[in-house]
């Protein structure tokens, strides 16, 4: 193979962590996927730390969110979000590369990150209010990213129905007096939603919390 590049070594180990999960990314394994040896890849990363920092970085390389003044805080907070969604929803093992690393050390994360907190300020809240709101709706996206893709990663449509299937009729069976809306509404708790549905409710439901406090802000209404 050609010279072994910083960006084959993570592609490979995003390529295994969406396979197998990111327990499964190990220097020795990317090594002999790659077939060079482990000290190859040390030049690179010297350890898994490192290569996980890598990993997080790539999964929104290229994602340009620069804030335009001219446009609604809260029209380009939702198009951050549902961009968001869309790059890290590539990846199944996203979600779990995000919680491993420190964000402050993955600089196209900070980016994004930086821009948020931007839109978020505009909406009139204080510093310290941004970064909470900011932490909060970034979490939700990155839990939003991985909803569907965590429910059938690794499965067949017909492993996904039967567990599906399985777990209504588990909800079905709980005591109704005890549990009445669980019971109730067993269907769509075991089998969810679609993906668009699942997706823009809940980017309503972010968005809609911060504007309604944006809202009382402006009102005067919050300490």
């Amino acid at each position: 193979m050609g010279k072994l590049t910083r960006e084959a070594v993570v592609e490979q180990a995003l390529r295994i962590g969406d396979a197998e999960g990111l327990q499964a990314v190990t220097i020795r394994r990317l090594a002999q996927d790659l077939g060079v040896t482990p000290m190859a890849l040390y030049w690179h990363f010297k350890n898994k730390e490192q290569l996980t920092v890598g990993m997080a970085d790539h999964l929104v390389c290229g994602f340009v969110v620069a804030e335009d003044h001219t446009r609604p805080w809260d029209e380009q907070l939702r198009g951050l979000v549902t961009g968001l969604i869309r790059v890290l929803r590539r990846h199944p093992c996203a979600a779990s590369v995000l919680e491993e690393v420190d964000q402050m050390e993955v600089p196209n994360f900070l980016r994004v990150w930086d821009t948020a907190l931007g839109l978020i300020r505009r909406a009139g809240f204080t510093p310290e209010e941004s970064c909470l709101i900011s932490k909060y709706l970034l979490r939700g996206t990155a839990t939003l990213a991985a909803g569907p893709v965590n429910r059938r990663q690794g499965r067949t449509e017909q492993e996904v129905a039967e567990s599906a299937r399985v777990k209504r009729i588990t909800f079905q069976s709980l005591p109704q007096d005890a549990y009445p809306h669980i019971v109730e509404m067993a269907a769509p708790l075991a089998e969810g939603s679609a993906a668009e549905v699942y997706d823009t409710f809940g980017v309503d439901l972010l968005m809609s919390g911060i504007k309604a406090l944006a809202a009382c802000r402006t009102e005067g209404s919050l300490p």
